[in-house]
């Protein structure tokens, strides 16, 4: 679903930082090869999390939904030279090509992949994390922002895409249609959470920025 008209989101991509040339590759190679290439972040959503990061800083990173690993590359162009991150996916298929293009960045060894169910991997972690986003399977966002928020550092960023879900979010909720529901609780939560101040943005399908406090 378009929040925009697509002219607008032209513009908005035309007049934001250009598309670096490895994540631009990686796009193309991802509409050519992978299915559902929506849920690739994309250049102006890229563009977002790469100066989010390159605010920040972070020394260590969580990401939840790897895919082709687009978002991660953005991210990963904030980390100072000793930070890193982690990125978890259940899809064996896309590992190594995941790979592929995070060996082709300048963090290629910054970048640990993790295969398989993320409530079970982020515990054994040990990490304290400074930027965490959760783009994955989303009736589980409620139980990762669980996990993850006594994972934080003091004023650490969640960040949480897909918080709009195609404007479902406004529409009388379906009985079988599980994703939704647990959006619009999740959301509740976010801004409700005393643990966290939260801003909802109109970015692409929504995304929402949680600072721990």
């Amino acid at each position: 679903m378009h929040f925009i008209s697509e002219a607008l989101e032209d513009y908005v991509a035309l007049h934001s930082e250009n598309e670096p040339e490895l994540l631009a590759r990686l796009n193309k190679e991802t509409h050519q090869k992978i299915l559902q290439p929506r849920m690739l972040s994309g250049h102006f959503q890229g563009r977002f999390l790469s100066m989010i990061s390159k605010l920040t800083r972070p020394t260590t990173i969580l990401e939840i939904g790897t895919y082709t690993g687009y978002a991660a590359l953005c991210m990963a162009e904030g980390l100072p030279e000793n930070g890193t991150l982690d990125t978890i996916d259940n899809n064996e298929e896309l590992v190594d090509f995941q790979r592929k293009y995070f060996d082709q960045s300048p963090w290629g060894n910054q970048i640990h992949q993790h295969l398989g169910n993320a409530l079970e991997i982020i515990p054994t972690l040990n990490k304290k994390f400074d930027l965490v986003f959760i783009d994955a399977d989303k009736e589980n966002y409620i139980n990762y922002f669980n996990m993850i928020v006594p994972m934080m550092n003091k004023g650490g960023l969640i960040l949480s895409d897909n918080v709009l879900w195609s404007g479902k979010v406004l529409e009388e909720v379906k009985a079988n249609d599980k994703s939704t529901k647990v959006l619009l609780e999740y959301n509740e939560i976010l801004k409700n959470d005393p643990r966290v101040e939260t801003v909802l943005l109109p970015i692409r399908d929504g995304l929402t920025m949680s600072r721990v406090v």
